[in-house]
Parts: structure tokens; sequence; C-alpha cells
């Protein structure tokens, strides 16, 4: 869940229940990390017609089948197309509301690793999706670069002191994840515990564009005219912020996979804001950077790219060499596979509106989407996240039709 996507979204205009051991645990707050067990020691709560199947089955180390979102995406013939959702845990359902009632700040909620876990398998326990997302948001590891930042409940993001010169870039220090942010790492650790290959487990990060975007500004942004200021008054400065920031993210990847992230989405979330021209410029060398450092130490781990508002970008962003194109839903599918070649998986793209609509509407779309991306390697999603207020019974009718979908069609 990223509030601070939500947040300047706005500026533009389930019964399930926790375990009694672990509601236990949520009563309290968290202990210092060097006096937390890691949670890893503890117990915690494609289409049909994709590409030809290897002529084995991807196993775990322990023997069993891989998750069927890994299967999918290695290109293995699988029944039907995987499916989760971005936002998938969240404000739209109930027993999160709940939650919130008595930890009232979104870091608390984030940066407890008890919380965490938990509101990230809500959905999970809710809707058996077949990748369950951590929950965070992509300016938590800034306090490890010397970025404090703050998530008010009113106001979204606020970087307390925003960065606009090179001594201020200078100050930006090399994060060390495990020291900044271990929660992340032992949430990754419970939920591969917790969902097995039962599903896929997804970390994600922010883009240095988007970051950079967050902080130069000083939080959420209509018109962004302070990174664009920067941009094309002092591009040394910016070069500079995204340099460090390039580093840091990839690191933070790094770390997401050890501690058990199968799959990393990349949230360029506001690149659409740069022109295809400065798009290349601020925004697709530092991606690739990414992705290129990455696989040098991960070659196995699947990265997906992400960008709203993205149908002018589609051709750059597949030169950034994702494993995976998420499309939103502002592009016909099958023209984003046309433009973007067929050497990539693709994710989406419904538009999370039509969760508001009937239950015949959503299984139409639902499976006009599937038809649209069969031949190639698709994960099910919408093109942007679930929306506020979309009733949970559509987002289980979702769930239900996408895993049935074969048998629709």
């Amino acid at each position: 869940m990223l509030v601070s996507e939500q947040h300047t979204s706005l500026l533009r205009g389930s019964d399930a229940k926790p375990a009694p051991a672990k509601l236990a645990r949520l009563q309290g707050g968290r202990a210092p990390a060097g006096q937390r067990p890691c949670r890893a020691q503890r117990r915690t709560v494609a289409s049909a017609a994709t590409v030809e199947a290897p002529a084995t089955t991807s196993q775990t180390q322990s023997g069993g089948q891989e998750p069927l979102l890994l299967r999918a995406l290695n290109g293995e013939k699988v029944e039907r197309p995987p499916v989760w959702m971005m936002r998938q845990a969240g404000r739209y359902m109930k027993v999160y509301q709940d939650l919130c009632k008595k930890h009232t700040t979104f870091r608390e909620r984030s940066e407890n690793t008890d919380l965490a876990v938990e509101i990230s398998l809500q959905p999970w326990r809710a809707f058996q999706p077949d990748g369950v997302i951590l929950f965070s948001d992509i300016l938590t590891p800034l306090t490890g670069m010397n970025i404090p930042f703050d998530i008010s409940a009113g106001k979204g993001p606020i970087i307390h002191d925003p960065i606009r010169t090179m001594e201020q870039v200078n100050q930006v220090t090399r994060l060390n994840a495990e020291e900044a942010t271990p929660y992340v790492g032992e949430a990754l650790r419970a939920l591969r515990a917790e969902v097995g290959n039962q599903s896929a487990v997804l970390g994600f990060v922010g883009a240095p564009f988007t970051l950079a975007s967050y902080i130069v500004e000083g939080g959420s942004s209509k018109n962004y005219t302070h990174i664009k200021r920067l941009a094309f008054g002092q591009p040394d400065v910016l070069h500079a912020l995204l340099s460090k920031l390039t580093e840091n993210v990839a690191d933070y990847v790094r770390y997401q996979a050890d501690a058990g992230a199968q799959v990393v989405q990349i949230f360029d979330s506001w690149a659409s804001q740069l022109s295809p021209q400065d798009f290349e410029i601020f925004s697709a060398p530092y991606i690739k950077q990414i992705i290129e450092d990455v696989r040098k130490t991960h070659p196995q781990l699947k990265i997906i790219l992400y960008i709203s508002g993205s149908g002018g970008l589609l051709e750059r962003m597949a030169a950034c060499k994702p494993d995976i194109m998420s499309i939103d839903q502002h592009v016909d599918m099958r023209d984003a596979i046309q433009r973007i070649g067929p050497d990539f998986a693709v994710q989406g793209n419904m538009d999370p509106g039509v969760l508001f609509g009937s239950k015949d509407t959503i299984e139409q779309r639902v499976i006009d989407t599937v038809r649209a991306a069969q031949g190639t390697r698709h994960v099910m999603n919408l093109g942007h996240g679930v929306l506020v207020g979309t009733p949970e019974e559509n987002v289980a009718h979702f769930f239900e039709v996408a895993k049935t979908v074969h048998q629709r069609m």
C-alpha cells in the first residue's frame, strides 16, 4: 500500500479475523530491534494460451510446486493467469479500518512487524490472491538515508527538510536496510513462512524519480514545480540526488529479496509527469541501472515496473528491461503488447473503477482483460490500486472470477 501515492491521487481530483495469539501481540507497540526475535523463528499467522511449458515443473527447495505466480512468470503452462491487486491491503477493508482505530498512524502500522504482517495477510485470508504484497510505503527507507519524513492522516507524506541544494544532497547517506528497516525484513520472512507455496510474496520500492519528487517537493504535489525547477535549472543537483537514490534503492531491492520477496515491483508512479524526452534523462537511466545491478546478484528475482499514466512511455519502459510490464487502464492491453514486443510478461490492466459496478460487469471485464492478454505471460491485476470505498463483496467477486476465468471463457 502506498499512502504517498494515494494522497497525491486525492490531490488530483471482510469479516476475516486475526488469530487469537496474534491479536494478543497486536495490543502492544514494537520493541526495540535488538530485543525482538526474528519472525522467521516464530509461527505467524499466464493464461492457458501462454508460451510453451518447460519440460519439468518448477520445484521449491523443499520439493513442493512453486506458487502459481512464479510458474506463470517462468513461462510454464498454467490453466489461468495468476491474480493479485495493487493496494490489495488497506482502507477498503473493514478489518483494516477496525485495526486503524487502535493503531492510528500509518507509520505505526507499517513499521511494527506484527501489524505489517497482519495487514498484509488480511486480504490473503479473505480472497486468497496469488500474490501477497508487503504492507509498507515507498518512503519507508528514507529515514535510513538521513531524510526524515512523516505521513500525516490529513496531509499525506511530509518531508521535513526538502532537498534542493547540492549541500543537502551531500548529506544523503548510504542505506543500511537491515539497521534502518529491520521490520521490513522480519515481515517478509514471516509472510513467506505463513503463505508457503500457496502464494508468492511481493516486495516493492519507489523508483528514484518518484522518491525524488517527494523529497524535493516536500511531500505530495499537484504541479511538481520544485523538482522541475531543479531539473531544468540545476540538473546537476537532481542527477546527484537520483544517483544516490539509485544505489540505495538497488540495495533495498536486494534486502527485500534476501528476506523472502520473490517478486519486487518498482513504482515510478509520477514519472508520467515527465515528457518522454525528459523521462529518458531523469528516470529511465536510473531504473535501468537498478535492474541491471540487482540482476548481477539476484538473477532469479522477478522485477515488475509500474508507472501510472504510462501510455506514452511504454516503449521507454520496455527499454529498461524489467521482467514484467505493469500496464495501466489507460492503454488497451492488445496495443500495449504489440508496442512492447514479446519479451515481457504483462500485468494488469482492469480499470479499478469497474469494481464499483455490477457483478456481471466485473465478470465481463475480467474476461475481456484475460482475453486481451492471451498468448503472453499474464498477471491479472488492476491498472491502478483498488480505490477507497470499493465494496469488499465486489473485490471478492473479482478474485472469484479471476480464479475461475478458464471455466468462464
